[in-house]
């Protein structure tokens, strides 16, 4: 049997930092306004000449620095990201030429805010089917750039970020455990970026160069469709929740999770997010999440983890992983 094992991680998120008082002198809204509503207190910007490419070299960079890992020898690259720096060539081509991996297939993956965890399933497969041998998965996005700092409703909650993790080969350890993915269409019209059709599901799309949401009715699916995923996926691998060490949802927002671990019984102490700093990563939220938690020391090798995305599609994919990282040769500095 071929063993899939995540060996390293990295995170990158942009210097410049966007608080929620600084808001205050662009919409109508206020610092009390959106703590209440989402829980976010700053998020991080990337600067006019920053892209998503730029944010996953720099966690990749992370990832070498911290585990000791070279990468020229990955032979999979896979990028999750909703904002590339061009509709092609792809992102994770710019990362392979900057990084200098000579031997690698290189593919952008579309999830949306479960791109991360599917890019994991991904590797996961093409290593346990004996194709691949070292597959470096990327979550990233830069939705400021597609925000509109006009509208209170979504500006409030989006940020930038890259999380970067290393699945390798292993004979002896296997890091995952289980996997639910799913997706409902007949919700695509909630959450969009116009492009070059204007209509799905028959409705006419709003004609702006932005992200469009509908958050009301994402919140709604949410609550009522990944408790019940989630419980689906502990059936597949019999396992129960408090066999679970730490749940790391997709940071959308505070209000968001909480009624999913209410629903689930499972308490939010144990619960990990990024977004009270960094906001709505999309694809990044999750291993920035993550990645949190190791530098804090709250999680360690051994820990199950269960990891659960969900966006625009609506699309949404959940994982449940073993955590046995290499041991860290240089103490992560806080992001």
């Amino acid at each position: 049997m071929i063993r899939a094992r995540i060996t390293a991680i990295g995170t990158y998120v942009p210097e410049k930092k966007l608080t929620n008082r600084e808001l205050e002198n662009i919409v109508d809204t206020s610092d009390e306004w959106i703590v209440q509503r989402t829980g976010i207190q700053e998020r991080r910007i990337a600067h006019s000449d920053e892209f998503t490419s730029d944010l996953c070299i720099a966690a990749v960079k992370d990832l070498m620095h911290r585990y000791q890992k070279e990468v020229e020898d990955v032979d999979m690259l896979i990028v999750a990201t909703s904002t590339p720096d061009f509709p092609f060539p792809s992102v994770s081509s710019i990362v392979q030429h900057s990084l200098n991996i000579s031997q690698t297939g290189a593919i952008d993956l579309s999830a949306a805010c479960a791109g991360f965890v599917y890019g994991l399933h991904t590797a996961h497969s093409l290593i346990s089917s004996g194709l691949h041998k070292k597959v470096l998965v990327i979550g990233a996005d830069t939705l400021s750039k597609i925000t509109d700092y006009t509208d209170r409703s979504t500006c409030i909650l989006f940020g930038d970020g890259a999380g970067a993790v290393l699945v390798e080969r292993d004979q002896q350890s296997e890091s995952f455990i289980g996997f639910h993915l799913g997706s409902d269409g007949s919700g695509a019209q909630h959450v969009y970026r116009p492009g070059l059709a204007n209509k799905v599901n028959g409705i006419e799309l709003i004609d702006t160069e932005y992200l469009v949401q509908n958050g009301r009715e994402v919140f709604r699916w949410v609550v009522r469709n990944v408790p019940d995923s989630i419980q689906q996926l502990l059936q597949k691998t019999n396992m129960d929740l408090d066999q679970v060490d730490w749940f790391i949802p997709h940071s959308a927002n505070l209000r968001l999770i909480e009624p999913i671990c209410e629903k689930l019984a499972y308490p939010i102490g144990k619960t990990l997010y990024s977004l009270v700093n960094y906001g709505n990563t999309s694809a990044a939220t999750i291993p920035l999440a993550l990645d949190l938690g190791i530098r804090a020391g709250k999680v360690q090798n051994g820990d199950r983890v269960l990891l659960y995305g969900f966006g625009s599609g609506l699309v949404h994919a959940g994982q449940l992983l073993e955590l046995n990282f290499d041991q860290h040769f240089n103490r992560p500095k806080s992001l």
